[in-house]
């Protein structure tokens, strides 16, 4: 350590020193005055740090033109720049210079004084970005044509040289938060936040935003009065090293108190307060920002309220808060009519009425019809109120006709089962009666028909773990169903199915969200340029089977059809099947399906914009027999487009089978 740079912060208590600041820890603080980039360490540091450094590193103020108050149409000078792209853009949007171009009345003499103040300032505004040992050479070239600036043109060359990283980070505790047992997963969640930037190129913005994940852990739970009251970054430009240190206060720590509702009047509080208590409001436990989230996303889904706002007020002094739901209700009743379309099925005409709170059972009734090119649908689901476990009943009734080329299946399904619904995990159990019949057509304009039907009992299981459940960068889901059962049809035969789903994305290098960053949180060029270029992977495998004799007589609603745009694109909607031999496919007993996809964000004057880029291979099959399965490929290329309403996507895909092109169009994501 070198002896005019502090050492580390002690442990007992963090501290700083004028005295003893070397001139590479004045260049960095000085940078951060003259960026502008957000907030800094500098406001977090003990009063009376800040002066003598920018004195000591800047010394008198920036010259100051007379008579500055008429801009000019045209520059006085230009300004060509040759440093690295992300760090050119970053000094031309910050530098004093850009500040003097317009003055109509800047001469050459005050032109001079900048210029011999301009390296100064560019050490500065790299110091920022992590560069403590920069060469600049600044030079002008007089113009001499028509239409040059007055004052000529201002070359500046910089080479940014080596990047200093950060060899260090440490965070100390103050407050409840620092002893009590409790907190101790807490302490480690914010420990390891903390460390994730070591190793790693050091920027201000980047020391922003660990600062305020911190803090965000910390006051997350039990502590919502949590603070920082101190943060340093110690640079050290010999041996290019950043040691980070951090001071946190977790104040009091706060529970939940009472559950006061408001805006209840067409349906009962005590179902709103049973839904906060569903999702772990409950009095008496420690405060938790996640569970009231949970809680107002819970009321938000219940479909009876239009609007729920879940908050506490933690300025007092009191223990416990007060937990205050404000909600707005739905009209009892509701009727729609859609329109809409996709490239699997073309147009489609929907009507849909909703019963909220059905007279005399109290539960929800929701009714459905809906007629696409080639499907017609209509169903009717009745659902019950969850009980303290988050279960609720549920029957339905559902008929549906789909037409697949030669063949055209009408279908019949009863349910009455359960299922609950508890954040990211979906559970059901459920009796289920299928019919179903189909007529096949052929060239010949024979007419064969098949009437068969089962019963079955199936267990479902839902997890999902993403980071964000309309535009997921990262995580994964899991869907798993399981029946057994038995065919109506002649003499009874029994049958199991299974069928599972799982979607994961991978993120591509150092990742954070750049293209849908959280409020406050500013980014520097160089992060923005490191993280999220390379996008995300999308891989997505889904796979079923039904085990049962060869001559069991199963409903094709129990079989397995794949293609189309949520399966495998390049072929149109359910086109895989067990062939047949004169162009018609029949469902099959096994399925299997893949899905690779490698998501980029479009960039434009380095930002990223609501646009994507991907590449696509799936593939896909359906069998009566394992030894059969024999893929389908279809590769392709398409844009995605980051909505308010979720993922506008447009594929194009070839399917390596048919040779033939497919256009594809979907909106939104679910799991």
């Amino acid at each position: 350590m070198h002896p005019t740079c502090p050492g580390p912060i002690p442990a007992g208590r963090p501290s700083v020193s004028v005295a003893r600041r070397r001139r590479a820890c004045l260049v960095f603080l000085a940078g951060l005055w003259s960026a502008a980039a957000g907030a800094s360490d500098v406001g977090d540091l003990p009063p009376g740090f800040l002066a003598p450094a920018l004195s000591a590193s800047q010394g008198a103020p920036d010259p100051e033109p007379a008579n500055q108050t008429t801009p000019s149409a045209q520059p006085r000078f230009e300004i060509k720049l040759q440093a690295p792209q992300d760090i050119s853009r970053f000094l031309l949007r910050h530098m004093d210079l850009q500040r003097f171009r317009l003055l109509d009345d800047l001469d050459a003499a005050e032109l001079d004084r900048l210029l011999a103040r301009t390296p100064e300032n560019l050490r500065n505004l790299l110091g920022t970005l992590g560069h403590f040992s920069p060469d600049i050479e600044v030079s002008v070239l007089v113009g001499d044509g028509r239409g040059a600036a007055p004052l000529g043109t201002v070359r500046i060359s910089v080479d940014p040289g080596p990047a200093t990283r950060v060899a260090s980070a440490r965070v100390f505790f103050r407050g409840d938060v620092a002893t009590n047992a409790a907190a101790t997963g807490q302490r480690e969640a914010i420990e390891r936040e903390v460390a994730l930037p070591v190793g790693e190129p050091f920027t201000q913005a980047d020391w922003e935003q660990t600062k305020t994940r911190a803090l965000r852990l910390l006051t997350g739970e039990r502590y919502p009065n949590a603070r920082l009251l101190n943060s340093l970054a110690d640079i050290d430009a010999d041996t290019r090293q950043a040691h980070l240190y951090l001071e946190l206060d977790s104040g009091p720590l706060r529970r939940l108190g009472a559950i006061e509702i408001s805006g209840a009047q067409r349906y009962d509080a005590a179902q709103a307060e049973q839904l906060a208590r569903l999702a772990g409001v409950e009095p008496g436990a420690d405060y938790s920002l996640d569970r009231l989230q949970a809680a107002q996303a819970r009321m938000a889904g219940s479909d009876r309220y239009e609007s729920v706002l879940v908050t506490v007020e933690p300025a007092g002094d009191e223990t416990e808060l007060t937990v205050r739901v404000q909600l707005r209700e739905r009209q009892r009743q509701k009727l729609q009519i859609g329109l809409g379309g996709s490239t699997d099925n073309g147009p489609r005409l929907s009507l849909e009425y909703r019963h909220q709170q059905v007279p005399g059972i109290g539960w929800r009734v929701d009714n459905r019809v809906q007629l696409e090119r080639s499907d017609k649908l209509a169903q009717t689901v009745w659902t019950g109120a969850q009980d303290e476990q988050a279960w609720r009943w549920a029957a339905s009734a559902r008929w549906a006709e789909q037409n697949d080329g030669f063949n055209t299946t009408t279908s019949q399904r009863l349910r009455w089962g359960r299922s609950q619904e508890e954040g990211a995990r979906d559970q059901g159990q459920y009796l289920q009666f299928d019919r179903a019949r189909t007529v096949n057509s052929s060239q010949r304009s024979l007419i064969r028909a098949r009437s068969r039907s089962a019963l079955s009992l199936n267990q479902a299981w839902t997890w999902r773990q993403f980071d964000n459940p309309v535009f997921p960068e990262r995580g994964q889901g899991l869907a798993l169903e399981l029946g057994v059962g038995a065919t109506l049809e002649g003499t009874p035969q029994p049958f199991a199915r299974a069928q599972a789903r799982w979607l994961t994305y991978w993120p591509l290098g150092r990742s954070l969200p750049v293209m849908r960053p959280e409020p406050g949180q500013a980014r520097s060029p160089t992060a923005a340029a490191e993280q999220g270029r390379l996008g995300r992977l999308a891989l997505r495998l889904e796979g079923g089977a039904v085990l049962a004799r060869g001559d069991t007589a199963l409903p094709d609603t129990q079989l397995f059809l794949a293609g189309g745009d949520a399966s495998v694109r390049g072929y149109g909607l359910r086109d895989i099947g067990v062939d047949q031999g004169d162009g018609r496919v029949s469902p099959g007993r096994y399925l299997a399906v893949a899905s690779v996809e490698w998501q980029r964000p479009i960039w434009r004057g380095g930002r990223p914009t609501p646009w994507e880029h991907v590449l696509f291979v799936d593939g896909g099959t359906v069998a009566d027999r394992r030894q059969d399965l024999s893929a389908r490929w279809g590769v392709g290329s398409g844009v995605r487009y980051n909505s308010p309403v979720g993922p506008l996507q447009v594929d194009l895909a070839y399917g390596l089978a048919t040779r033939s092109w497919r256009l594809h169009l979907s909106v939104g994501f679910a799991f």
